[in-house]
């Protein structure tokens, strides 16, 4: 009888949901993030990011707030609707919208940087590493 066993590690993988409409920043943040261990969704919308949250049930979403169309705001609203377990951090290059109401339902507010160590800290503040 031949009884394999599920690789640990395949079952384990946090499934990240990045959405941000700047191709650099999904860019950096992709490769970031699965350099330390994520899955990484894109989106480039927010329409596209509220049709994958559905769809991927991600542990994690980060969420860019100035976006064309829907903005992060309202995206963290309709998500927070579908499923406030998971977390959202609102990521943007805007310190002014960590003073938004809006923003307040975030879990974590991050300014973008290219040094994205702020952002990984809150990643494993939420989902672990």
């Amino acid at each position: 009888m031949n009884l394999s066993i599920p690789d640990s590690k395949e079952n384990c993988v946090k499934k990240i949901l990045l959405v941000d409409d700047d191709e650099s920043i999904q860019f950096l943040y992709h490769e970031e993030l699965e350099e330390n261990g994520y899955q990484v969704l894109s989106a480039l919308n927010g329409e596209e990011g509220l049709r994958k949250f559905s769809e991927e049930a991600p542990d994690l979403v980060i969420l860019d707030i100035q976006m064309p169309g829907m903005n992060g705001i309202e995206v963290l609203r309709q998500m927070k609707m579908q499923n406030p377990a998971v977390p959202i951090i609102l990521s943007s290059a805007y310190h002014e919208y960590k003073q938004d109401l809006g923003a307040w339902a975030s879990d974590e507010y991050v300014v973008k940087s290219a040094d994205i160590e702020d952002l990984l800290t809150a990643v494993r503040k939420h989902i672990g590493a």
